[in-house]
């Protein structure tokens, strides 16, 4: 049997023990201690729980008094004097004496060297021979020649002599001259007038030809218009006593024109003295008409006759005028009837080409005088630097014996150059010394508005200068050399124990004031609405005090390395946020830093 099921009276005893109310109130008095006591855990815990939570911060109190603002920067030192080591042959480098940063004195030996094939030697001895033959072809000269110039000069001579003789004969012909002018003149007015009367003609014919006026001249044409509107008038009231007469004869002939009139009445309207009358009346309107007609015709064929006539004698004209205009025209071309005024032009411009090139020639000889001056002067220049390269060589062939290179001033190497095994280039740097008797300076760029607060003779404080022994003073202010920049360049003169080629950061100062309020650079920020400040603001609460972060805005007046004069809505002995553990934002509760 299974020893786990319960027997009868055990389940009776359990029930009655889950019964007791004794015990059921014991159960639910200690669950709702538990609870309270969680509770005031809770409760009492609260605060330091949410502080754990907050961004804990750093404050430090704003002052007020004194503030030096500064300017920074920094730059390489050089010497102001350096002295490059070279030689003017080439030699063989065997032993550097020196290294970089040594000090050497006036005499100490650099290098010692051993000679090659001397190339420069040959090379100059080349250009020696270059030299000597320029100066013999500059000798050989060909002197100047202005029989060309002096030809032009006899030729305009001539030509201005012609010119006055031509001038001078038309003086005494001006009679002649001004006759033929004035014929000129007149036979221009002639061609204008035929050349209309020309065009007159030729319309009046035309218009004759269409038996069309309207657009003839009224001058020929008046009587043509009068008796063709005579025939036009004689023609319509011949038409019209025709109409009458061919309607009389139709009426008499049995033309009935109402079905219910009798052929009495019709007769009856026309009588025959009334017809025959009519018939005579067409028959003098027809003699009146056929008479315009042919006055009009015959007076019409016997004006374009006229007119043909007219216009063949003004065509004749015509080109008789135009032939004695083209000729004086031509005559003018060429000169034969030139007028006095132009013919004085003329001489006048001749003259004037004459003495153009006499000056001409002046200026040519005297350039030419002027360029054999500067020849001469070449000469003797190319006389001298053949003498220099004469004492080149001579001084290269000496230098085929040097065995050291000396340093000619005392100093510190700044660079070496070259290496064992190396040929020396004529006037190539070996070395650089850097002479410390001509100092060191400091070239700084900086913005042209913060330069506008330095000057010159302020000592700058050399941040990275461990052992405290370089000074650095504002000698020069200078504008950038760079096109289009607004920066300026502050030169100082650097002393104490540096090298050429040290980086120095310079912090200058610009001047000192007193301030309302000052903070430490750290606790000033920056966004698109310009800088502020996070200040503490605290609230009581039955758990104690909460702090809060409030944004002010500020403006930056002055700042040096550490901290900023600002003004704004801030007063010294406010704290301001210098660090926070996490970001804050205005208006975040935040906890104060445990100190």
């Amino acid at each position: 049997m299974n020893e786990n099921i319960k027997q009868p009276d055990e389940i009776k005893g359990s029930d009655e023990k889950e019964r007791d109310p004794g015990k059921r109130r014991e159960i639910v008095k200690t669950i709702l201690i538990i609870f309270l006591a969680v509770l005031l855990v809770l409760t009492f815990f609260s605060n330091t729980i949410l502080n754990r939570s907050l961004a804990e911060i750093s404050t430090e109190r704003a002052t007020s008094g004194k503030l030096t603002e500064r300017v920074r920067g920094s730059g390489i030192v050089e010497s102001n004097q350096v002295y490059d080591v070279t030689v003017e042959s080439n030699l063989v480098i065997d032993t550097i004496m020196v290294k970089t940063g040594k000090e050497v004195s006036k005499g100490d030996v650099l290098f010692t060297v051993s000679s090659e094939e001397n190339a420069e030697l040959s090379a100059a001895q080349d250009a020696l021979d270059e030299l000597e033959l320029a100066y013999q072809k500059a000798q050989l000269a060909v002197a100047a020649d202005y029989s060309s110039e002096n030809q032009a000069i006899n030729n305009a001579r001539a030509d201005l002599n012609t010119a006055i003789a031509r001038r001078d004969a038309a003086a005494n012909n001006q009679g002649n001259v001004q006759a033929a002018k004035n014929d000129y003149n007149n036979n221009k007015s002639s061609l204008a007038y035929q050349t209309k009367l020309q065009t007159k003609l030729q319309s009046t014919i035309s218009a004759i030809d269409m038996d069309e006026y309207s657009a003839a001249p009224a001058d020929y044409s008046g009587d043509l218009i009068m008796s063709k509107n005579k025939v036009t008038g004689a023609e319509s009231e011949y038409t019209a006593a025709q109409q009458i007469y061919t309607a009389m004869l139709a009426a008499i002939g049995g033309g009935q024109t109402d079905a219910e009139e009798p052929e009495e009445e019709s007769a009856a309207a026309v009588t025959e003295e009334e017809l025959e009358a009519a018939r005579l009346d067409a028959e003098d309107k027809k003699a009146a008409y056929d008479a315009a007609k042919t006055e009009y015709d015959n007076y019409k064929y016997w004006l374009r006759g006229e007119l043909v006539s007219q216009l063949t004698d003004c065509e004749n004209e015509i080109d008789w005028l135009t032939a004695q205009i083209s000729a004086y025209e031509d005559s003018l071309s060429s000169g034969e009837t030139m007028s006095l005024d132009a013919l004085n032009e003329d001489v006048t411009a001749k003259q004037r080409a004459l003495d153009e090139l006499i000056s001409s020639l002046k200026k040519t000889q005297t350039d030419n005088e002027h360029q054999s001056q500067l020849d001469k002067l070449d000469l003797e220049a190319q006389k001298k630097a053949i003498d220099k390269q004469k004492e080149k060589i001579e001084k290269l062939k000496n230098d085929s014996d040097i065995t050291e290179i000396t340093s000619k001033y005392s100093g510190v190497v700044s660079s070496v150059m070259v290496q064992p095994g190396d040929t020396t280039v004529p006037d190539s740097p070996l070395a650089s010394i850097d002479i410390a008797d001509e100092g060191y300076t400091v070239r700084v760029t900086v913005d042209a508005e913060k330069s506008k607060k330095l000057k010159k003779g302020t000592e700058a404080e050399v941040v990275n200068n461990w052992n405290g022994n370089v000074q650095a003073v504002l000698t020069d202010i200078k504008n950038d050399t760079v096109s289009g920049s607004k920066n300026r360049i502050l030169v100082f003169e650097v002393t104490g124990d540096v090298e050429s080629g040290t980086n120095l950061d310079l912090s200058i100062p610009c001047g000192s004031g007193n301030y309302d309020c000052i903070v430490p650079k750290s606790a000033v920020y920056q966004d698109k609405d310009g800088y502020f400040v996070l200040t503490v603001t605290s609230k009581s609460s039955p758990l104690g005090n909460r702090y809060y972060a409030q944004r002010v805005n500020v403006e930056v007046i002055v700042s040096d390395e550490t901290s900023s004069a600002v003004q704004g809505a801030i007063t010294a002995n406010d704290y301001v946020i210098t660090a926070a553990s996490k970001p804050v934002s205005p208006k975040d509760q935040v906890r104060m830093k445990d100190n």
